[in-house]
């Protein structure tokens, strides 16, 4: 028999729970307006008052909700963002901006990136696993900061072999024109596979403090490693986004012929 278990959670993080819960699943869509205090009060139990304002506070501070003086509290337009990664991965043409950009204009929104610092690093070990480094060998660090509508989205550490970039762009702390996999296919290596890992973790302060994160708020962490000709690793990247705006959204084709729940 299962144990027994009860959520240690205080009343209003239950209720802030639920509401968020409705935000991210369609049940409030964006634009909507929640229900009174009073309504919220006996829906949620007979809570008091200052429980239901707590809960709405939290939300607030998340960016899903905002009040409106004497209208009430709405769900924002953009509480959440579903992202396609596959719609990212493509090199800007000429003169054209860059994708994650075109589609955030799809969106009704106004994207921008801002790059931190670039700096020659010995990169964590998962990181030179993936790009296949020698013990002791170093790797080119790109830190950027991805805005919409000028609130910080997503925080992107980007690393390369110094080995394959030494001498290019990418050591330059300034915009590459149709970014860093315009320039490394004009160098021959152009990506032809990216693989993706993606967990939900608590943020670092760095990460914290970059994207202006809530207190107790997870982070989304997408561990990408893009694969040149012949499998070989030519960047690895972590994307940060805070969980709760964001949702994945992956396109999986399945061959007709493979029987369903095959290995």
């Amino acid at each position: 028999m299962a144990k027994e278990f009860k959520d240690p959670r205080s009343p209003h993080q239950k209720i802030a729970a639920e509401i968020r819960r409705r935000i991210t699943r369609g049940d409030l869509p964006p634009g909507s307006k929640l229900g009174s205090t009073a309504e919220l009060m006996e829906e949620f139990g007979g809570v008091a008052n200052t429980t239901v304002q707590k809960a709405l506070q939290m939300l607030k501070a998340e960016g899903l909700l905002e009040g409106l003086p004497g209208k009430g509290v709405y769900v924002q337009q953009h509480a959440q963002q579903v992202v396609e990664p596959i719609a990212y991965m493509q090199s800007a043409a000429p003169g054209e901006p860059y994708p994650w950009v075109s589609e955030a204009v799809k969106r009704q929104q106004v994207g921008r990136s801002q790059l931190l610092d670039v700096e020659v690093v010995f990169p964590p070990r998962e990181v030179a696993e993936a790009l296949r480094l020698e013990n002791g060998e170093r790797a080119v660090l790109r830190r950027q900061i991805l805005f919409l509508d000028e609130e910080p989205t997503e925080l992107a550490r980007s690393y390369y072999p110094l080995s394959l970039v030494e001498g290019t762009a990418i050591l330059e702390k300034r915009r590459i024109r149709g970014g860093t996999p315009a320039l490394l296919d004009s160098m021959g290596f152009p990506p032809r596979e990216f693989v993706d890992e993606l967990s939900s973790e608590i943020p670092t302060e760095e990460e914290a403090v970059a994207l202006e994160l809530p207190k107790d708020m997870p982070v989304l962490v997408a561990f990408r490693v893009v694969y040149s000709d012949g499998g070989r690793p030519i960047e690895v990247t972590l994307m940060t986004k805070a969980a709760h705006r964001y949702r994945m959204r992956y396109r999986l084709s399945v061959d007709e012929r493979s029987p369903a729940g095959g290995r």
